[in-house]
């Protein structure tokens, strides 16, 4: 694959799982990620969900990077709109002073849960609004010159963390490009608009301090195995349990039987929508698919989401894919065993 490889990694936690083991499991591929030739991890703010344990991006990279030493980590992303730039200023700005030239920032404009968890969050929807004024506003805290007179982020001022907007809508493209920052698009769960909204931001990029030229990273789904079988058995899985993530209200859970009479309804083809941009099927299937995805969202970086729910799949997933072990050779179109939007 001639483009880095990356993984975002939402610390998923299973049906017998606890957020303790879901968090140590985190680190363990994050330790075997660097070493196996990954660019970047990100994780993602996500509130109120019982199988997702990266609710406070913050916390999770400064412990993650104590146990690493060169991997890059960040915030894939940080919803800006639940925070105050000064306080997220001031969050990644001590990570980037305790580990220079590692840390990244994606920002996102959604809240990353329901509205009853956003009122929780003490936040108003014109919040989403003011997103582009904050995007700014943080920005000059992490730089040398602030935009809010007599009020600097300590530790954040100087520090320059790289910022990266995150979208899955045009509006997002259109703000990565006037502000001449890095776009990654949300192709591994909202793949409609993926398109459009890369080749919008490539046409009105502006050239920033930050960035010369346009940066594009895309998302994908992926489940490996030697097996495919396996893997596709699999996809299944993370399709049942998405049922439950999406349609599961106060506590409810569905069976496997369940879950399965909803994918058969027009409810389902939900799930299968957001599932458009995913590789399954074995080491050379996925890699062969992931040059083509890259080539289909014109790509400068492929951000992967390891979707198994069994955790040995999970990591051997990202195993197989190692970029440090990849075959070289000529890119091929995708097999028919691996699932392609």
């Amino acid at each position: 694959m001639a483009f880095p490889l990356s993984i975002l990694d939402l610390a998923q936690v299973g049906r017998s799982q606890t957020v303790t083991e879901s968090l140590s499991a985190s680190t363990d591929m994050a330790m075997r990620a660097e070493d196996w030739g990954y660019h970047r991890i990100w994780y993602a703010e996500h509130h109120n969900m019982s199988t997702i344990a990266s609710s406070a991006p913050a916390v999770l990279i400064a412990h993650v990077a104590a146990h690493t030493s060169r991997i890059r980590l960040g915030a894939g992303g940080v919803m800006l709109p639940n925070h105050a730039p000064l306080t997220i200023a001031e969050q990644f700005g001590t990570l980037a002073e305790l580990h220079p030239g590692r840390i990244d920032l994606g920002l996102g404009r959604a809240p990353g849960s329901d509205q009853r968890t956003f009122s929780a969050l003490r936040r108003d929807i014109a919040s989403a609004d003011r997103f582009p004024n904050d995007v700014l506003e943080l920005q000059g805290y992490l730089g040398d010159s602030t935009r809010v007179t007599g009020v600097d982020a300590t530790p954040g001022r100087g520090t320059d963390v790289p910022l990266y907007i995150l979208g899955s809508s045009l509006f997002g493209a259109q703000l990565a490009a006037a502000l001449g920052l890095p776009y990654a698009f949300a192709s591994h769960f909202a793949p409609a608009a993926l398109e459009q909204a890369v080749a919008i931001y490539r046409e009105k990029f502006q050239p920033s301090e930050q960035l010369a030229e346009p940066y594009v990273i895309a998302g994908a789904g992926v489940i490996v195995d030697e097996d495919a079988d396996v893997a596709r058995a699999q996809l299944h899985q993370a399709k049942r349990a998405r049922v439950t993530a999406l349609f599961g209200r106060d506590g409810r859970t569905f069976t496997d039987e369940e879950a399965d009479a909803v994918l058969s309804m027009p409810q389902g083809r939900q799930i299968e929508e957001m599932l458009t941009y995913c590789g399954v099927g074995t080491p050379d299937e996925v890699r062969d698919y992931l040059d083509w995805f890259a080539g289909h969202a014109d790509a400068d970086e492929v951000i992967v989401a390891s979707l198994a729910p069994d955790r040995d799949v999970w990591l051997r997933t990202l195993e197989h894919l190692a970029p440090a072990t990849a075959p070289s050779g000529p890119t091929a179109r995708p097999e028919a065993s691996t699932v392609r939007g």
